[in-house]
């Protein structure tokens, strides 16, 4: 699966990121779907994942947060929607790539909550992700200049 997203993903600035969305996807769906099934044998491996999915996510908040400070900084303008949104920032492929994966990601929370309720902890890496690409490779306009009158 990975080597058809990376030809489609080919040319993609931070593709590795898009790429780590939907790998978060196929670990989460393949640790907490067979819990949702019964298999009661995997629950801890189930909430290993979706933990370890967790604290990754607030470790990519942080870098998106830090990366989007430094770019405000230098002077772009980087607000909520544009860095979060894409809006603007991010070419639809990408925007389509990065919420179809958050989408799938709520989708497969849904299914299986009710078994693996660690997972509803999961959507914080793609949300991050989307960050993180929006504040690595997004294009936001120039900060507008204040006057001192």
């Amino acid at each position: 699966m990975t080597d058809t997203l990376a030809l489609v993903l080919e040319g993609v600035e931070g593709r590795r990121i898009v790429l780590a969305s939907w790998v978060t996807n196929v670990a989460f769906a393949a640790s907490a779907v067979p819990v949702a099934l019964g298999a009661e044998d995997l629950e801890i491996v189930a909430a290993g994942v979706a933990l370890g999915a967790f604290a990754i996510g607030l470790g990519v908040w942080t870098v998106a947060f830090s990366v989007a400070l430094a770019r405000t900084a230098r002077g772009d303008d980087v607000v909520v929607a544009n860095l979060f949104f894409l809006q603007g920032s991010a070419p639809r492929r990408v925007q389509r790539h990065l919420f179809a994966s958050l989408a799938v990601d709520v989708a497969i929370v849904a299914v299986t909550a009710w078994q693996a309720p660690f997972g509803v902890l999961v959507p914080m890496l793609p949300v991050g992700l989307i960050g993180l690409w929006g504040a690595r490779h997004g294009t936001f306009p120039p900060r507008a200049r204040r006057s001192n009158a």
